[in-house]
């Protein structure tokens, strides 16, 4: 479909938000079709992330018409729903490189635009930011306004309800708007609660409010005036669903139709001039205008290209079986081998392949929201009274639970398996989500257990070692598929601590962690290498390393990891330890961000590729050592 045919020529004349505020308001309506439309088309052609997008077309042009942005501050949480807002602030053509290679991020990134305040990528992370834009506003002198949107699935992350404690007692001119697409309240969106949202947060109130707070300190009778503020609170909490919110200091509006223009724009051009803590309640639908999305928001929560006429994927080659595929057949084997397996996930039941699991063991299964902290303290406890917790989490994700992970699952060498999903690139959703750091972070941790399987038989075999382990135990996997191998519904654990010795050579050993030995075994045979698949990252095996040692020349760790306190610094590290004097060299991540870009692409990028690790070992040897 050509523009021309999906009309778009008011969103064209859009270059920037200034261009937006020239134009009348009756024809924002207009342009909020054209928007949505173009989104559709624009990311069925790309990829990327449409329900919550869908979903914020309406809300991200009132923003944007109502406040002065870029002066003023909009902070977006996680930044699935930010592709309208990448659209208006002059990144509309753009939109066909997005998520890819040297192309427009998938998130809020503040390299990109100026009206890209805050990057993020992790959830509940909004309040927190645009409080801290809202008091360097007040130390600075400036009247420019803070505003955080939050979705209702971010602000169940602890997070966020710590900025929201600390915000309410802050008296920072702070406007905090839950895009609420999922709870129960939304039956009160409709007329009435509209008009009530546009009365209470109106002039004329706050003029009244203020006033009748004046005449009630002079009431000389101890507890009136805090007698009158909880009975505003109770009469408004009868009418609107804000009595939390009340609870921590925010002056609470809403529900408000977040597809509704004419409600929402008066709505947020009252509380653009408020002062203090405010918090909207805004209700909208994810996928809104796309029937396929509205009915499944899940399915296209993140998507490939797609057929818009169908909403069917555009890949019609049948795709190979993936690791996180691999994780939940033997999840779901498991559970049913041993009736002590619970399934914890942090709000990722699709991402982390626990939706058959939650289907065939519903009570034995635990999505505790995005709360990974919460996640890990809730598996120890499990763990302390007899349970076998798993725990599936991307590894960026880990990271937020790390606290946990140490003072709650390992100093207490509890036996928690976790499977982190997304280890190593994950391609277009670029540095927020690379898990590079997983085996740094965690094999400096006592009593932890890190394993590394090549391909999906290893997966299954390893993710038996470490649920029949009695400790903290992880094991990491990419994203997407391997080598296509298809493990047999076996539930059979890996020798413990023991590497595997692939391919004898001489001179050269690869010591590989991971995926990656595919890529290392053809590298393997033209060089006449050793090849070693080491498995375990800790324990190491010690034994096979000191054997490789007094036979080589050159030790060449891989891994898909930051080098930096990575599986080769482990093995350096050993070696150095027994005084082991030999050429080494480490292939990984080195001390910079992963960009986003296509797997394959980033690995030959990176040099962790057949070829790529080939001339690496080359280099090294012309400059060592005679091969």
């Amino acid at each position: 479909m050509s523009s021309e045919n999906l009309h778009w020529a008011l969103l064209e004349s859009i270059d920037s938000p200034e261009d937006l505020r020239k134009l009348p308001q009756s024809q924002l309506s207009s342009l909020a079709q054209q928007l949505r439309s173009f989104l559709l088309e624009s990311v069925s052609n790309t990829g990327g992330h449409l329900s919550a997008g869908l979903g914020t077309i309406e809300l991200t042009i009132a923003l944007h018409y109502i406040f002065n942005t870029p002066e003023d501050r909009i902070v977006w949480d996680v930044g699935h729903q930010t592709y309208p807002h990448k659209i208006l602030t002059g990144r509309r053509e753009q939109m066909k490189s997005l998520r890819q290679k040297d192309g427009l991020a998938g998130f809020p990134k503040r390299e990109e635009s100026e009206y890209d305040t805050f990057g993020t990528g992790h959830s509940s992370t909004s309040i927190s930011a645009a409080l801290g834009m809202s008091i360097a506003a007040r130390q600075t002198g400036s009247n420019r306004k803070s505003i955080a949107v939050i979705g209702d699935g971010a602000l169940s992350g602890g997070m966020a309800f710590e900025a929201l404690n600390h915000a309410g007692d802050s008296d920072a001119d702070l406007l905090v708007i839950l895009n609420d697409n999922d709870m129960s309240i939304s039956a009160n969106v409709g007329g009435l609660s509209n008009h009530l949202t546009r009365v209470l947060s109106g002039n004329l109130f706050s003029t009244v409010r203020e006033g009748g707070k004046k005449v009630l300190e002079n009431i000389p009778i101890p507890g009136f005036m805090e007698m009158a503020r909880l009975t505003e609170e109770h009469v408004k909490g009868m009418i609107v669903p804000g009595t939390l919110f009340e609870e921590l200091g925010f002056h609470y509006f809403g529900p408000v139709d977040g597809h509704d223009l004419s409600a929402l724009l008066p709505v947020l051009k009252n509380l653009s001039t408020h002062k203090g803590p405010c918090f909207l309640h805004v209700v909208t639908r994810k996928g809104k205008g796309y029937f396929p999305a509205e009915n499944d928001p899940g399915k296209y929560h993140g998507v490939g290209s797609f057929d818009t006429s169908t909403g069917e994927s555009s890949n019609k080659a049948p795709a190979a079986i993936t690791f996180t595929q691999v994780f939940s057949d033997w999840l779901c084997d498991m559970a049913t081998e041993d009736k002590r397996l619970v399934g914890i996930t942090p709000a990722m039941q699709e991402g982390s392949g626990l939706v058959d699991f939650a289907e065939k063991f519903p009570k034995r299964y635990f999505d505790v929201g995005i709360a990974e902290q919460h996640a890990v303290t809730l598996a120890a406890g499990m763990a302390c009274d007899g349970l076998k917790p798993v725990v599936a989490i991307y590894s960026t994700f880990l990271q937020r639970g790390y606290d946990q992970l140490i003072h709650d699952v390992a100093l207490q060498n509890l036996p928690v398996l976790f499977a982190i999903d997304r280890a190593g690139i994950v391609g277009a959703d670029g540095p927020t989500h690379t898990g590079a750091y997983d085996i740094s972070f965690l094999r400096c941790i006592p009593n932890m257990v890190i394993m590394t399987p090549s391909d999906e038989i290893e997966a299954r075999a390893m993710l038996t070692t470490g649920f029949l382990h009695d400790g903290p135990a992880a094991v990491r996997y990419p994203r997407g598929s391997g080598t296509g191998k298809i493990p047999a519904k076996t539930l059979k654990a890996v020798d413990f601590g023991k590497a595997q010795i692939c391919r004898q050579g001489e001179k050269i050993a690869l010591l590989v962690f991971g995926p990656l030995l595919a890529a290392a075994a053809t590298v393997a045979d033209e060089l006449n290498a050793t090849l070693v698949n080491m498995r375990f990252v800790k324990p190491l095996d010690e034994k096979t390393i000191n054997q490789i040692a007094k036979n080589h020349e050159l030790i060449v760790t891989i891994e898909e990891n930051a080098i930096a306190g990575g599986a080769g610094s482990a093995v350096s590290e050993y070696l150095d330890a027994q005084s082991i004097n030999i050429n080494r060299l480490h292939l990984g991540f080195p001390d910079e961000y992963v960009e986003q870009g296509g797997q394959q692409e980033i690995l030959s990028d990176w040099g962790l590729d057949a070829e790529g690790i080939k001339q690496s070992i080359l280099n090294c040897v012309n400059q060592q050592l005679p091969i």
